[in-house]
């Protein structure tokens, strides 16, 4: 996290002259392994490296100019020193957005930002010159790098913010400065950092706060309690609903597997599993709407999106159909996974779930909770992995390392089955396909 005052910090006209430098040369890098020709280098440092000691060989692999915060190695005319790397990396990335008059659309929340941000830049590309943060890339890096992408014909950006602490949305705001914004949910996700759920509730809601206090436009799901009970005062607000005449009504058709939705009596079928993602279509459909996009693109958009990177994937395999989500998990996720997983219409139904991360010390309750409900679901069978599913309680296999379910799945096999493989990151779950 960056000072509060990281727009006083360079001086503005420092920032102005590299800003015209950007214009000319305008590729970023930030690795010296990607350095392209005549792009602009950023040193920045990490836990265990200093950008300023590969400076010299980015302008050596044909960087134009290498941006640096060590006057030790400050050694030519290709180099520009700065107070420091990062910030002056943000602070160009938030003078390069108010450059252009391109509209920003910022999201957040617990759950499905990366699925809900390639939804919305489907609908919308269909109309508009459009850029969207690259996979995940939505933290205090990753979102200036975006921005930087922005072009001199780029109508709409959307960007993707991420957080696992207080005033770190907040923090993005103020670089992105966006014109829209959109909350996919409140959910359990990374305890540890927010504390509670009330934390990630109060952290979430930064985006909320900030475009309030220009009265700009908020996209909202109206059938939330949470959001619709934070919004209930705020006047400029875009919201959808499956009950509520108020706001745009987009019906559920089913989900089994696909999503299938009514919307302005059209039938939309996405390639996206789980009625979870009907909420994540919904805020793509009424950005179309709010952005006058014909329905007929809105469907388009919607229909055309084929999710990948292990995010809600439907994959054959022998013969077994396997639904594999293995990007991410935290408990509100993991709890909605199961329950649409409960309600297909499958016989023989097979659960992989791996640990959940960021917790705190809430992961041996919550852990317990996922385990409890799994063994609930009646499911044919249900595997749990990991130290913290390890030791909880229930009538469930457990299996403290993926070595240990390895193991097991080399005397055990599975056919004519539907099997859901869930579980965080860090647990790599997506190797359990290589067993089966």
């Amino acid at each position: 996290m960056q000072p509060s005052g990281l727009f006083l910090y360079i001086s503005f006209m420092k920032i102005e002259k590299l800003h015209e430098l950007f214009l000319k040369f305008s590729t970023i890098s930030t690795d010296t392994r990607k350095v392209t020709k005549d792009c602009i280098f950023f040193a920045l440092k990490g836990e265990n490296f200093d950008g300023n000691t590969y400076a010299k060989k980015a302008l050596e692999s044909g960087a134009k100019y290498a941006v640096i915060d060590d006057e030790r190695f400050a050694d030519s005319d290709a180099t520009i020193l700065v107070p420091d790397v990062l910030t002056c990396l943000q602070q160009l990335a938030n003078f390069h957005r108010n450059f252009y008059k391109t509209k920003v659309i910022a999201l957040t929340g617990s759950n499905g930002k990366t699925t809900t941000k390639e939804l919305i830049n489907s609908v919308l590309c269909t109309t508009y010159k459009t850029i969207a943060t690259v996979g995940n890339l939505n933290n205090h890096i990753g979102v200036p790098l975006t921005l930087l992408a922005i072009k001199e014909d780029t109508e709409i950006a959307i960007i993707e913010m991420g957080a696992n602490h207080q005033k770190e949305i907040e923090f993005l705001c103020n670089i992105a400065e966006p014109d829209f914004g959109y909350i996919t949910n409140f959910g359990k996700a990374h305890l540890e950092g927010f504390g509670s759920f009330e934390g990630v509730i109060k952290g979430k809601s930064e985006l909320y706060d900030y475009l309030q206090k220009d009265e700009k436009p908020i996209f909202f799901n109206a059938d939330d309690e949470l959001q619709a009970n934070k919004l209930s005062n705020y006047i400029n607000k875009f919201g959808f609903s499956e009950t509520d005449s108020h706001y745009y009504n987009i019906q559920l058709k089913e989900a089994d597997p696909f999503v299938q939705i009514i919307f302005e009596n059209q039938e939309i079928v996405s390639n996206l599993i789980g009625a979870y993602n009907f909420i994540n279509c919904c805020a793509a459909i009424i950005m179309g709407k709010y952005f006058n996009v014909s329905i007929d693109q809105i469907k388009n958009g919607i229909e055309r999106y084929i999710p990948s990177n292990n995010r809600s994937q439907v994959l054959t395999q022998n013969t077994n159909e396997i639904i594999l989500d293995a990007y991410n998990a935290n408990p509100s996720s993991m709890k909605a996974a199961l329950d649409n997983f409960s309600k297909l219409k499958t016989t023989k139904k097979i659960v992989f779930l791996g640990d959940m991360f960021e917790l705190g010390s809430t992961a041996p309750e919550e852990h317990q909770h996922i385990a409890e409900l799994t063994s609930a679901l009646n499911f044919t069978e249900a595997f749990l992995i990991g130290e913290n599913f390890d030791v909880t309680t229930s009538d469930l296999k457990t299996f403290k390392s993926f070595n240990e379910l390895a193991v097991f799945l080399k005397t055990n096999t599975f056919k004519d089955a539907s099997i859901l493989i869930k579980g965080s990151r860090g647990m790599a779950l997506e190797r359990v396909l290589d067993l089966l």
